[in-house]
């Protein structure tokens, strides 16, 4: 296989600029749907690449650059990394569609607008970066053009007494203008330095975690010229090949004599594609999508984000019902105001993020740091692996902690 494609996700506080920096850095706005570009918020994930080059001639941070040649001495740049960003949703009440995207990322880049500072959301994913295990953190000091030198300084204090004692505590804090284009060399710079490829294996069974779902047919298309549903994500371990055999779990939802089941949906691989470019093999690494031979309508408009594609008896469990050992934060953060955590409570709903898939679980018993969760949607994940726990606080889903599935 190539060399990987290095997976990073944007995260913060909403409106603190993380879809203008992707613009900036790949020249993709990924609020591509009506509604976002209505509210002018990321509602789904959003997906764009860039890669950085390097110019032999320029100094500094001014020789990173996103272009194949250098436009100041018009000599080819030598490639240096590839980057596929994952643009989250700010919003509160989006936590969910942000929690399905750390299973996919390398790094992260935590923006925090320098004339807004510090906000519920900004503690909340940082939380949530902290959960997925994410190590590899760039803080990105964003809207720098908004404030004076004064205001700068004082911002980025807070900025370190913020990350004092959290997983982003020597992460670098970078301050750009994503608007005006200030400083942009420098992040790439270190972007190289900090976002490497992490460790994948190529030889495990095929995993792909599934975040998006397409029908790609255009209206009036001719029978014959459809093409099959899409799925796009990312791999997580293994090699997927065209012409391959593979099954998407859990499946689709079915209701046989009265009673509501989940068929798993078997299938062949049509196409692969990195980005828009088409391949024969897909391994880990990058934001991909997988053409299947499916029809259209089970994968369109995101019904089947959440699924695991893996081959036919290689596939991990599905399960309806989870035991959890549970690790509770000690307070709730993300609102204005921080509240100690309350104990769980049997017949309390709790929204389960587990791999890409979200879903709602019923606590049916609890005993010490050990709940059981009925499932309202199932979900396919291997046992050991690790799950946000959110919960109802004010009418709205706050994250609290996380807990090993057992």
């Amino acid at each position: 296989m190539s060399e990987q494609i290095v997976n990073i996700m944007t995260a913060g506080h909403v409106d603190h600029g993380k879809t203008t920096l992707l613009k900036a850095l790949t020249g993709k706005w990924t609020d591509e749907h009506s509604e976002e570009m209505k509210r002018g918020i990321t509602i789904r994930l959003g997906y764009a690449n860039c890669t950085v080059y390097k110019c032999s001639k320029c100094k500094g941070s001014q020789a990173y650059q996103t272009t194949k040649k250098c436009l100041k001495h018009m000599c080819d740049n030598e490639k240096i990394r590839e980057f596929s960003f994952i643009d989250v949703p700010g919003h509160e009440t989006l936590m969910a569609t942000m929690l399905s995207a750390t299973p996919i990322v390398d790094g992260a880049l935590l923006l925090i607008a320098a004339n807004e500072g510090i906000q519920p959301q900004t503690k909340e994913h940082l939380t949530a970066i902290e959960i997925a295990g994410i190590k590899n953190i760039i803080i990105v000091q964003n809207k720098i053009d908004l404030v004076d030198d004064k205001q700068a300084l004082k911002n980025y204090k807070e900025i370190k007494d913020f990350v004092k004692g959290t997983i982003a505590e020597n992460a670098p804090i970078i301050p750009v203008s994503a608007q005006q284009f200030v400083n942009i060399d420098i992040l790439l710079k270190e972007m190289v330095n900090i976002f490497k490829p992490l460790p994948k294996d190529e030889k495990a069974d095929p995993l792909m975690l599934v975040a998006r779902s397409f029908d790609i047919n255009k209206p009036g298309t001719p029978i014959l010229e459809i093409k099959g549903g899409v799925v796009g994500g990312s791999v997580k371990q293994g090699v997927f090949k065209v012409g391959d055999e593979v099954v998407l779990l859990p499946g689709i939802k079915k209701i046989i004599n009265n009673i509501t089941t989940w068929v798993p949906v078997k299938t062949c691989i049509n196409s692969l594609f990195i980005g828009n470019k088409s391949v024969k093999k897909l391994g880990p690494g990058g934001s991909t999508s997988i053409g299947l031979n499916i029809d259209p309508f089970l994968s369109k408009a995101d019904s089947l984000a959440g699924s695991v594609l893996a081959y036919p008896g290689k596939e991990p469990p599905v399960f309806d019902e989870l035991n959890l050992k549970i690790h509770l934060m000690k307070r709730i953060v993300g609102t204005s105001k921080e509240v100690n955590m309350e104990p769980l409570k049997v017949n309390e709903a709790l929204v389960i993020n587990a791999w890409s898939a979200k879903t709602v679980g019923v606590i049916t018993n609890i005993k010490e740091n050990n709940i059981t969760l009925k499932l309202k949607l199932p979900v396919c994940i291997n046992k050991k692996e690790k799950v946000a726990l959110s919960r109802l606080f004010n009418n709205r889903w706050r994250l609290v902690g996380w807990a090993e599935i057992l």
